[in-house]
């Protein structure tokens, strides 16, 4: 059976009700803490670029960082001690 507009419009409200409770579920922690200043200029450079653009650089300038670090033997399963060298 084929479900109408009616049944599928409430389909996809109930779907997104799910959706919204799911997310809310764990409280999401930042892996960055950015500070103000930076998030105000991302929060500028998305309106005035658009998210996407801005999220591809980011990931770019970032990457590129963390391409000059010996990441290769760490282990993402265990937690680490940070600013130890």
């Amino acid at each position: 059976m084929k479900a109408n507009d009616y049944e599928t419009k409430r389909f996809d409200k109930a779907l997104d009700e799910i959706l919204d409770l799911f997310n809310n579920i764990e409280e999401d922690e930042p892996i960055i803490d950015f500070n103000n200043v930076v998030l105000e200029l991302i929060e500028k450079a998305n309106k005035k670029y658009g998210n996407e653009q801005v999220s591809e650089k980011i990931n770019s300038v970032v990457g590129e960082m963390l391409s000059w670090l010996d990441l290769d033997n760490i282990d993402l399963g265990e937690p680490e001690k940070g600013g130890e060298e």
